[in-house]
């Protein structure tokens, strides 16, 4: 090997003295590497080891690809995604490779959806390979790596399913720049690093140390932050130019070195291990089918797996053997997803900007070695490179004495690319001035000799684009403004950005396509990432109403961004007449696709996830009533609709608590609502659904007032539902007996719910509005209570929703309460009334504004003269005015009052309640018998004499009758006992 390898052996060499266990064991590390890398050379199937997205590995791809043009290669990739790679053409890259599964078995069920990702960059051997076969006529590939199953069978029950084969010690966005990134930047990564979701990430070549304190040991003696700047600087770089022998030896002895550092008693090993034994017994099954020459085959897998020593190692006879399990019953579904540089970043543990740094590379590398890789269609774009001549086989030497010559070489200090670090700092000055940055040319000076200045304190022969980012932060981003994008990140749009994937039409599932083609009437081009605004006139265009439709679904279905409202609404009993979206569907392409895995339609995945909503484990009432709202708003479809009403009736009825009634009353009133207002009468389930609440919430009441872990709220929706439920509860079938003994029963401790009872006392008649205004008063004149009285205010205030009409009696019991609590009590307790009315009676507080703005003065001047209502003194008891026109009421009809008479102006107006009286005997005689005194249904003479009186309209009918003057009967008798009675009758007509 050549010089430049001397940094890279100074760095291994040193971690095999610090981890050996002693000095006298660095002999025999040294050997065994020796050892596995003549042991992977020597293999007559030909292996090329790997490390993932790795320029140097793609490189020495191509050139070996072009030498060898092997007829078979066996890829490290999961074998069951091998129908999905030749939809690689349709598609522009990074995309990944996806399994996807809900319907689980054998696995735990609280694993599910289980998903496996394998992400695809240009930059990478593996894509290499794969385009070599599916683009040169007669070459197979094939994938030998355990299947998406059993990555899963493998997995410990123990754990988690997801990030399996993500590295434990991640390494942080933006590592060691001392500056946070700004808002703008952590919402772009955020989107795009969520386009592999919770997916497990399997990656061909995953070299990096299996355990921190190696990789701390390397960190430290490389000057480095992170373990993608130094694979970077000591191994890639150095390998970019280097010839295919060197290559593969200085690959499989740093695969070797971390594996025999690497615990050897940890779950990680015995998979890897597991894997290696997988995939040899694939190849040697397939060499034993095909009846290829090893000669003609070559194996990619990574550097670590190819340092194997496993008794499967090899394709020769005395290999021993495997017995693979069987896959399980899980469904899996395939397909691709789009991708980015960001996404693989996050996923791998990889430092951010280094997938984009890893593809600068490449095309400065291909572009200086006048390289002809190998593309599929959808890559190239239609223009073919031409192949590039093979060259001639290198003679090595043997693999012993390159080793020795490797471990022993000094390094080489060597020039870098000025120019390029020139053109980097003279455009990055360019575009921190675009941001608002106040860069000058003093600035590009400063980023050009402080990379050159790093470098030289990190002992490394040339400026690498770590040392560029850490020199434009320190001479360029003095400030930090929020909602700017960072110096950092502009060196990573700068060296390439997070260049995002996308999923070609012709690769898309039925769904997606589905998607596209329902909503091409909007014209626009939803491929593109960016957010476009569609504005939609549903009344002058009707053929737009189907692709509103299908908006929202797509937004009950997709996550927040992708498909968002900006004018419109969807809710039961309204219709939009215009509206307006801002869509982003080509860059939350993998959510849709991702859909494609649950159905061939929107519907049928929107029916699927109501029907399993409302069939979970946990799901409650309140979750049914959502889902027979969202089935009528969506689907439309009374069948289906009627069969989840069904199942929330069945939920309600099997409920223990009572956490969920707000959010059940408010559902089903709008539901009742809608169905009284669109069809003839109420669907069975929604009778059902009363019926069995009614009697289910008075069962629980007189245990929920008693309760301590039921709130307020629960308990005042509980007599919301009973309450105002109650009259078509009863045309049901329903006893009122049943919420009065439930009342009755009933005995809470802490105050709000005492209010609470209370209220729902009066508005059963049990407790009239002068008793209970007693009580309150009681309460404040208690000086033991008054502390205490905030809670039986807070409790009035949600005795609001089953007892509306309690409005004024709560602002009068506040304004007493203002008017009279000390401030110790009342100042400490004003936030929390604040809070209380903002979190659990937000709906309840317009009533009280309301009521206060009739009750109190609407002017400032009417404020001095104004009276509380409630403290103006009644009138007294059989008072009656008569002067001044004034009409008298029935106390005149009962006791012949003076001036009363036919043809008076009091005569007259006291005539309609005459004839209300004689017309409705049995009401009159059932407000006698509440009064003690017994009625006889109209048959006395009073009532003749009341009709007669009724009758008249004239004074000469009235002489005719011989009703001069007012004569003995039992009404006038009646209504002179009880004069109140009479007053408060007239009262309630409007009659004087």
């Amino acid at each position: 090997m050549s010089e430049p390898f001397g940094a890279l052996r100074q760095q291994l060499v040193e971690a095999a003295t610090a981890f050996a266990g002693s000095p006298g064991a660095v002999p025999g590390i040294l050997s065994g590497i020796v050892d596995d890398v003549d042991r992977a050379l020597r293999e007559e199937l030909e292996i090329f080891p790997v490390c993932h997205h790795s320029p140097a590995s793609a490189l020495a791809m191509v050139r070996r690809l072009r030498e060898k043009q092997p007829k078979v290669i066996y890829l490290e990739l999961c074998e069951d995604l091998a129908p999905l790679l030749t939809e690689l053409r349709n598609c522009r890259l990074p995309v990944a490779l996806q399994a996807f599964a809900s319907e689980l078995d054998t696995f735990p069920k609280d694993w599910g959806p289980l998903s496996v990702i394998a992400p695809i960059t240009e930059a990478s051997a593996e894509y290499q390979a794969i385009a070599y076969a599916l683009e040169t006529p007669g070459v197979e590939l094939v994938l030998v790596d355990r299947s998406t199953d059993h990555v899963f069978q493998w997995q410990p029950r123990t754990s988690g399913a997801s990030g399996e084969e993500t590295p434990a010690d991640a390494e942080p966005s933006g590592a060691g720049s001392g500056v946070a990134p700004s808002e703008a930047d952590a919402s772009d990564a955020e989107d795009a690093g969520a386009l592999h979701g919770d997916a497990v990430g399997i990656e061909i070549g995953d070299l990096r140390p299996r355990f921190a304190e190696l990789e701390t040991h390397l960190l430290h003696h490389g000057k480095v932050r992170h373990w993608s700047e130094w694979w970077d600087q000591y191994v890639e770089q150095p390998l970019v130019d280097a010839d295919y022998a060197t290559y593969r030896q200085v690959m499989v002895l740093i695969g070797s070195l971390f594996r025999r550092l690497a615990p050897s008693d940890t779950e990680r090993v015995t998979v890897d291990e597991d894997r290696e034994r997988y995939m040899w017994t694939r190849m040697r099954e397939h060499l034993a089918t095909s009846g290829v020459d090893r000669a003609d085959c070559l194996y990619v897998c990574g550097a670590f797996h190819a340092a194997s020593r496993v008794e499967q190692f090899g394709t020769g006879p005395d290999a021993a053997p495997f017995e693979i399990s069987p896959r399980t019953a899980t469904k899996w579904l395939y397909g691709l997803i789009p991708s980015s540089h960001s996404a693989i970043e996050g996923q791998f543990g990889l430092a951010s900007g280094s997938v984009s740094i890893a593809a600068a590379t490449w095309a400065k590398a291909v572009s200086r070695s006048k390289l002809a890789t190998f593309q599929l269609e959808g890559q190239r774009g239609g223009k073919k490179k031409p192949a590039r001549p093979a060259a001639a086989p290198v003679e090595t030497a043997p693999v012993a004495d390159q080793l020795t010559q490797f471990l022993a070489s000094p390094p080489d200090l060597h020039g870098f690319d000025e120019e390029e670090l020139l053109g980097w700092s003279v455009d990055i000055v360019r575009l921190a001035r675009r941001n608002g940055y106040l860069a000058s040319t003093a600035d590009a000076i400063a980023v050009f000799e402080t990379s050159i200045l790093l470098a030289g304190m990190r002992n490394r022969a040339r400026p690498t684009p770590y040392d560029f980012q850490d020199a434009a932060v320190t001479c360029i981003e003095k400030d930090v403004v929020p909602g700017r994008r960072d110096v950092r990140r502009l060196c990573e749009i700068l060296l390439g950005g997070d260049r995002v994937g996308q999923v070609g039409y012709e690769a898309l599932p039925p769904l997606a396509r589905d998607v596209y083609d329902r909503l091409a009437p909007i014209g626009l081009d939803l491929r593109k990432s960016t957010v476009q605004r569609a504005l939609l006139d549903l009344n002058g265009q009707p053929e737009l109403v189907p692709c509103s439709h299908l908006l929202w679904m797509l937004r009950y279905l997709l996550p927040g961004g992708a498909v968002r409202p900006i004018m419109g609404s969807r809710r039961l009993g309204e219709r939009s007449v215009q509206e307006s979206w801002d869509l982003s569907i080509g860059k939350h392409q993998r959510y849709i696709i991702e859909l494609g895995y649950e159905g061939v339609t929107v519907e049928q995945v929107v029916e699927r996830r109501l029907r399993r909503s409302v069939y979970a484990p946990d799901a409650t009432a309140a979750v049914a009533l959502r889902a027979v709202e969202d089935s009528i708003l969506f689907l439309g479809s009374r069948r289906f609709t009627d069969e989840l009403g069904a199942r929330a009736v069945e939920l309600l009825s099997a409920e223990r608590t009572v956490d969920d009634a707000p959010d059940v009353l408010r559902r089903i009133r709008r539901l009742l609502a809608h169905y009284r207002s669109t069809e003839p009468e109420l669907p069975s389930w929604c009778a059902s659904f009363v019926t069995t609440g009614y009697a289910h919430y008075c069962t629980l009441l007189p245990t929920a007032f008693v309760d301590d872990e039921t709130g307020v709220r629960q308990v005042g929706a509980m007599l919301g539902f009973l309450f105002t439920m109650e009259g078509l509860a009863l045309s049901l079938g329903c006893d009122r007996a049943q919420l009065e003994l439930a009342v009755r029963q009933s005995h809470p401790e802490s105050p709000a719910k005492v209010a609470l009872l209370w209220a729902a006392q009066h508005q059963l008649g049990l407790l009239p509005l002068a008793d209970l205004r007693a009580r309150c008063a009681d309460l404040l004149g208690n000086p033991l209570v008054v502390p205490t009285f905030p809670q039986y205010l807070s409790g009035f205030v949600q005795a609001l929703e089953p007892v509306p009409k309690l409005a004024a009696f709560v602002v009068e019991v506040m304004s007493d309460a203002f008017a009279h609590l000390p401030d110790p009590v009342l100042l400490p307790w004003l936030p929390t009334l604040i809070t209380t009315l903002r979190d659990q009676a937000g709906e309840l507080v317009p009533v009280l504004i309301r009521e206060a703005g009739r009750t109190f003065p609407g002017t400032l001047p009417a404020v001095d003269a104004w009276a509380p209502p409630w403290t103006v003194a009644a009138p007294a008891p059989g008072a009656a005015a008569h002067g001044g026109g004034a009409i008298g009421g029935l106390g005149d009809l009962a006791g012949g009052g003076d001036g009363f008479g036919p043809g008076s102006e009091r005569w007259d107006a006291a005539v309609p309640v005459m004839r209300l009286l004689a017309g409705h005997p049995s009401s009159a005689d059932g407000i006698a018998g509440l009064l003690g005194v017994p009625g006889d249904g109209g048959a006395s003479p009073g009532w003749s004499d009341l009709e007669l009186l009724a009758a008249s309209a004239a004074p000469g009918q009235a002489s005719a009758a011989g009703l001069a003057g007012p004569g003995p009967s039992a009404v006038r008798a009646l209504l002179a006992d009880h004069p109140a009675t009479g007053e408060a009758l007239e009262a309630l007509l409007a009659v004087g």
